[in-house]
């Protein structure tokens, strides 16, 4: 008696990598990483995903944004099964996402790809309204302040920190806290840990209807936990007079959280931007 023919098992599908770009109102959430218990974007993106293709990886995001932090243009990654077009993968997210969570663009990359490994620089702005009183559809967006700031001594502040150094100063208190987001290296392979490089920081007021808008923008090759609040907080003590714009040297080189000022709220934080290079996500 001979067997019976058994064909060949088929192949599993070949898995698709996304990537997709977000913006968020952080306000409602624990930041961006999924947290047993809270609402967070990095879980509400992940429902959706199975909400809509009945498979749910979880997406890993460019960076982990803390509780109340917004974002203008978050990356996720994540791998796909499923072949569902790019417009249509969009639209139906947005479709079943919460209003404060919208994906503005997604689409199939290279294999490689990965939304934090991948990355080569990032932007964030700090934002600060500046009047006798803030109106109530700013407030959550926005650090109110009264204070009168000299801001020759903010931007003589800010031009310091441009460079490579290490950042240790104005990281998170907890130091496992302070590398959990690890930057891309640098070309010779050696900036890890709590050396980063910025490329630019600068203050800037900008025109607002009810008041006076103070931003502050920096772009690096990566930030640690709490770094950029750190990096405003102190500032913000360097503007009110209270520490000197040349003492920034030597809270750098200082490498203590202590030496530092005070941690800005998370409200007035925006990721703005992830920059990488085009061949990391071509299609393979």
């Amino acid at each position: 008696m001979t067997a019976e023919f058994q064909p060949a098992p088929a192949p599993p599908p070949l898995r698709q990598n996304w990537k997709l770009t977000l913006a968020y109102d952080g306000t409602d959430f624990k930041g961006w990483q999924v947290q047993p218990g809270e609402r967070t974007v990095q879980g509400e993106l992940q429902a959706a995903l199975g909400r809509v293709l009945g498979e749910a990886p979880l997406p890993q995001g460019s960076g982990r944004t803390d509780a109340g932090v917004h974002a203008l243009a978050q990356v996720a990654s994540f791998a796909l099964a499923s072949r569902i077009p790019p417009a249509n993968l969009h639209r139906a997210l947005n479709g079943t996402l919460p209003a404060s969570i919208r994906v503005t663009e997604a689409r199939t990359v290279g294999s490689a790809f990965h939304a934090r490994h991948s990355a080569r620089a990032k932007t964030y702005e700090y934002r600060i309204f500046r009047a006798l009183l803030c109106p109530p559809f700013l407030a959550r967006y926005v650090y109110a302040s009264r204070w009168p700031m000299d801001m020759d001594a903010l931007g003589r502040a800010a031009a310091l920190f441009i460079g490579t150094h290490d950042f240790l100063s104005f990281a998170a208190s907890d130091p496992d806290q302070a590398t959990r987001e690890a930057a891309p290296e640098a070309e010779d392979g050696k900036q890890t840990g709590t050396v980063k490089t910025i490329f630019s920081s600068a203050w800037e007021l900008r025109p607002s209807e009810a008041g006076e808008l103070l931003v502050y923008r920096v772009r690096g090759s990566g930030f640690l936990h709490h770094m950029v609040r750190n990096l405003v907080g102190t500032m913000l003590d360097i503007g009110r007079g209270r520490i000197a714009a040349e003492a920034i040297p030597d809270i750098l080189a200082a490498r203590s959280r202590s030496a530092a000022g005070p941690t800005a709220p998370g409200r007035g934080l925006f990721l703005h931007s992830v920059e990488y290079d085009p061949a990391d996500e071509a299609q393979d």
